[in-house]
């Protein structure tokens, strides 16, 4: 099968190797990542290495999550995109790291990637689900054409927070 390649004007958007567990480790540990998705920090450089191999292994398949990650065109790793399955429903992720957030790298990157990963798994819809507080994250998916569906209080990363669920449907600007 072909690698997965996404090239916009400033970034790479690529598939993990091995070789990328000490800087996925790094890039996993700011205050952010720690709040807003603690599901994603990793601890150990071999914590880091096994979770990439796992991924690896889904770039097979067309229903688990498809994690990529995002380069500077430099090729140094600055963080990820993603596309997770949820029972009924596909759920876009991202993170870009601390000392390169601000740059307009997540709506590039989103941008580029969504319409690529909607054709290959051949659906029409993606939700975007974030803890109210990251305004920041809301910011981005408002810029890449999701839409607000509703704020609720639900069960969000190992507690109650109060989140926001947006949508974005494929052809709607």
């Amino acid at each position: 099968m072909k690698k997965f390649l996404i090239e916009t004007e400033r970034l790479t958007i690529t598939e993990f190797n091995e070789n990328m567990a000490q800087i996925l480790h790094e890039n996993s540990l700011d205050e952010d990542n720690r709040r807003f998705v603690p599901d994603e920090v990793f601890e150990t450089v071999e914590e880091a290495h096994e979770t990439i191999v796992a991924l690896m292994q889904c770039y097979e398949e067309d229903d688990a999550p498809l994690v990529y990650p995002v380069l500077l065109k430099n090729g140094e790793n600055i963080g990820h995109v993603q596309i997770v399955p949820l029972e009924y429903e596909w759920e876009i992720g991202y993170h870009i790291a601390k000392q390169h957030t601000g740059n307009g790298y997540a709506t590039e990157a989103i941008k580029a990637f969504l319409p690529i990963v909607m054709e290959r798994l051949d659906i029409s819809r993606v939700l975007g689900i974030v803890d109210s507080d990251n305004a920041a994250s809301c910011a981005v998916l408002e810029k890449c054409g999701f839409v607000l569906e509703r704020k609720v209080a639900r069960e969000y990363h190992g507690g109650v927070r109060m989140v926001c669920q947006y949508l974005y449907l494929k052809g709607v600007k």
